[in-house]
């Protein structure tokens, strides 16, 4: 019988609701984006595998291989998932190269180049990328621990006092 009734009273009490994290916390980069295909299909990658232009693929300077990125556009929101397996040059003016069927995805054929977002899947990915840098991240990624979302205190303001 007490079984049934602590069965019947936990099932009545809500669940803790978890705090959201801020829309830009797992936000590690911004810049412009493009992507490549035909020209280096079937290619070996600076990790060793080889292009397929048909992949969800990407090229970045410094992250590590196999990191899987969320690129989003900022003007449509449109966005896609992708893994890290190629490099960029050092030199160059974007902070993302993507394959052929990510730069579809996010309609960069007819564009070109685009302003994107770059974000991780989730608190534990920037701590890893946090170790993975150590003392000297890039200077163009933004790397903070995100283990708690801070929420300030509710304050209760009491109505009965007159404002002049």
């Amino acid at each position: 019988m007490w079984n049934w009734f602590l069965i019947l009273l936990t099932s009545l009490i809500p669940e803790p609701a978890q705090p959201q994290l801020a829309p830009d916390a797992l936000l590690i980069q911004e810049g412009v984006a493009s992507y490549y295909g035909r020209r280096f299909h079937l290619r070996r990658t600076s990790n060793g595998e080889v292009f397929h232009m048909d992949s969800l693929t990407a090229a970045h300077k410094t992250l590590p291989f196999d990191t899987k990125v969320r690129v989003s556009r900022e003007d449509t929101g449109e966005f896609v998932w992708v893994r890290i397996n190629d490099r960029l040059p050092k030199t160059s003016r974007r902070i993302i190269d993507l394959s052929r069927k990510a730069g579809t995805q996010l309609g960069l054929l007819e564009d070109g180049i685009v302003k994107v977002r770059i974000e991780v899947e989730n608190p534990a990915e920037i701590n890893r990328l946090i170790q993975y840098f150590g003392e000297h991240p890039p200077a163009t990624m933004r790397l903070r621990p995100v283990d708690e979302v801070i929420t300030p205190p509710l304050v209760e303001i009491d109505t009965s006092i007159p404002f002049f």
